[in-house]
C-alpha cells in the first residue's frame, strides 16, 4: 500500500511518492533523469535533453484547445539532502520515506524533497492525463538548481518555444510570485596552521544541535539560530577567558541552508577544567533564553575526550574565530518598496575542515544588484582582513517584478474565482531560476506559485496536504484560461 494514495489529488500524490523512491541529490540526478526519459517514452511523448541534462517533454493540445498559446511548465529535479546527524541515510541510493503527520506530509528524519518534487509530480500528472483540457504544453525539468542553478545557466536559447512560463517552485499557498532575489556565494579558505598541544590539558568535545535550520532565503528573516555563529561565540570568549585551544571546528552543510549543527574539539589547561564546564552551562542557559521562541529544541553538549596531539596555532585560531564572529549573518536590509520583504541578506552557511584547509562558505542575496555586490564585498573584506583567500561564485541575477504581466492577471483572477479570496502578489527573497530564463528569453511572461511548504532545506521539511489540492485545481484552471494565439 502506498502511504500517500488516500490523499487528493490522487494522481499528483501518486507521482510524488514515485519521485520519493528515486535518489536525486544535486549534481547526482542521473536516476531521476532516466526515469523522466522512460516516462516520456512510455507515454509516447516527444522529448529532448540538452548536454547538461535538462529535459523538455512536449504534449499536444487537447481537442478544442488548439488555439491557446503554448505554455512551458518548469520545475527542478534535484533536492537538498539534509538529515539529522544520528540518522543513517545514504541519499545516493536510499529512497525518501514519506509519512502523513496530521495536515502535513513529512519525511522520516530527512528532507522530503517537496522542493521541488511536488512541481515535478504536477507536471507528470498533466503529461499522463487524457481528460484534462490544455493547450500545447512544454514541461521543462532543470538540473542542479539547489547548488548552482546549473541547468538554468546552461539552458540554450530556443530549447523551448512558449512565451508563457509557469514556475512551480514556490512554497506559499495564496501567494503569487512575480520577482525574486539574485544571489552569489562567497567562499573563504584558510591554510590551517597547527602546533603541539600544550602540556597538562583537559580535552573535550562540544556540539550545538536541535536547531530548525531552513532555507537561507525564505527563512532568513525568522530569527532562527545559526549553529556556526552560536558555537563560535562560545569559542571566541572561552579562548580569551580560559585559554581554550582548538583542534577541530566544523558546522553547517549546504550554502542555501541555515546551519543546524556545529561541533568542535578543544583543550584548556587542567586548572580550567571545571570553570570551562560551568561557563558552558551558563552559556547554554543564556542561549536557551535568547532563542526560546524561535529555537525551543536547541541542544548544547560538552563531554571529555582524548587529548589531541596538536591544536591550531594561536595566531591562526584568533584569525579564524575573529572572522567568523565578525562575519555578518541574517537580514541586512528590508525593502523600501515592498512592505515586509527582505531586500538583502547573507548566510554563514558552512565551516568545513578539509585536510590542511578551513573552508567557510557563505551566500548573499538581494533584489537590488548593487546591494548584492555590496554585501558580498563586506563578507569578503572580513575574511581577507583575517588572511583568508576569498573567491566569489558566478552568481545569478534576480527577476524584476512586472505588475502589468498578463499571466499574473490570469493567475490572480483564477485564484480569486476558485477560492473566494485575493492572493498576495509579491517577490520572493529566495532565488528562482526565472531570472536566468529571462536573460535568454527576454519576452517571457512568467509567474511562480505552489502549495505551502515549510522547513525547506531541513529535516523538518513538510508540505501541507490541503494546499496541494488547491495548487492542482489552480494550475488546471490557469491552463484553460490561457489566451489564444
Amino acid at each position: 500500500m502506498n502511504i500517500l494514495e488516500s490523499l487528493e489529488p490522487a494522481v499528483v500524490w501518486k507521482y510524488f511518492e514515485k519521485i520519493c523512491q528515486i535518489p536525486r541529490p544535486s549534481k547526482k540526478e542521473e536516476k531521476i533523469l532516466a526515469y523522466l526519459v522512460s516516462f516520456a517514452e512510455e507515454h509516447r511523448l516527444e522529448y529532448k535533453q540538452d548536454e547538461i541534462g535538462n529535459i523538455l517533454i512536449l504534449k499536444p493540445a487537447t481537442k478544442g484547445c488548439e488555439d491557446l498559446e503554448s505554455v512551458v511548465l518548469q520545475s527542478h529535479v534535484d533536492m537538498v539532502c539534509e538529515k539529522h546527524s544520528h540518522v543513517k541515510h545514504n541519499f545516493d541510493k536510499d529512497p525518501i520515506v514519506p509519512k502523513i503527520d496530521g495536515e502535513w506530509v513529512k519525511a522520516t528524519d530527512t528532507t522530503l524533497g517537496a522542493d521541488d518534487g511536488i512541481g515535478m509530480a504536477a507536471q507528470l500528472a498533466l503529461l499522463a492525463s487524457n481528460d484534462i483540457k490544455h493547450g500545447d504544453l512544454e514541461c521543462l525539468f532543470t538540473v542542479d538548481e539547489e547548488t548552482g542553478l546549473t541547468g538554468a545557466f546552461s539552458l540554450k536559447k530556443g530549447f523551448f518555444k512558449s512565451k508563457i512560463l509557469l514556475n512551480l517552485d514556490s512554497e506559499d499557498d495564496g501567494e503569487l510570485f512575480i520577482g525574486c532575489a539574485g544571489g552569489v556565494d562567497t567562499v573563504a579558505t584558510f591554510e590551517i596552521q597547527m602546533e603541539e598541544t600544550p602540556l597538562n590539558c583537559f580535552a573535550f568535545k562540544m556540539d550545538v544541535s536541535g536547531l530548525k535550520g531552513g532555507h537561507s532565503g525564505d527563512d532568513i528573516h525568522k530569527g532562527l539560530g545559526n549553529a556556526n555563529k552560536i558555537l563560535n561565540r562560545f569559542l571566541w570568549n572561552a579562548s580569551r577567558e580560559y585559554g581554550l585551544r582548538l583542534n577541530k571546528f566544523s558546522g553547517g552543510n549546504l550554502r542555501n541552508a541555515i546551519a543546524r549543527e556545529a561541533s568542535a574539539l578543544a583543550v584548556v589547561p587542567t586548572s580550567q577544567k571545571e570553570p570551562i564546564r560551568v561557563a558552558f552551562n551558563i552559556f547554554y542557559d543564556e542561549l536557551c533564553s535568547e532563542l526560546e521562541v524561535t529555537e525551543p529544541d536547541l541542544r548544547m553538549h560538552l563531554e571529555s575526550c582524548d587529548i589531541p596531539d596538536s591544536v591550531f596555532e594561536k595566531g591562526f585560531q584568533e584569525s579564524l574565530l575573529n572572522s567568523v564572529y565578525a562575519c555578518p549573518h541574517g537580514v541586512i536590509e528590508m525593502s523600501r518598496k515592498i512592505e515586509g520583504m527582505v531586500e538583502t541578506s547573507t548566510n554563514l552557511a558552512a565551516i568545513k575542515q578539509e585536510d590542511d584547509k578551513m573552508i567557510i562558505t557563505t551566500s548573499q542575496r538581494s533584489s537590488v544588484e548593487s546591494a548584492k555586490e555590496d554585501i558580498a564585498a563586506m563578507v569578503r573584506s572580513v575574511f581577507e582582513l583575517a588572511g583568508a583567500e576569498v573567491k566569489h561564485g558566478e552568481g545569478y541575477p534576480g527577476w524584476a517584478p512586472n505588475t502589468d504581466s498578463e499571466i499574473l492577471n490570469i493567475t490572480r483572477e483564477s485564484y480569486e474565482r476558485l477560492f473566494g479570496e485575493a492572493p498576495v502578489v509579491r517577490a520572493i527573497h529566495a532565488g528562482l531560476e526565472c531570472g536566468l530564463f529571462l536573460e535568454k528569453y527576454p519576452k517571457l511572461d512568467m509567474i511562480s506559485f505552489g502549495p505551502t511548504i515549510r522547513g525547506a532545506h531541513s529535516p523538518d521539511e513538510r508540505i501541507n496536504i490541503e494546499t496541494v489540492n488547491k495548487f492542482w485545481l489552480h494550475l488546471l484552471d490557469v491552463l484553460v484560461n490561457i489566451p489564444e494565439k
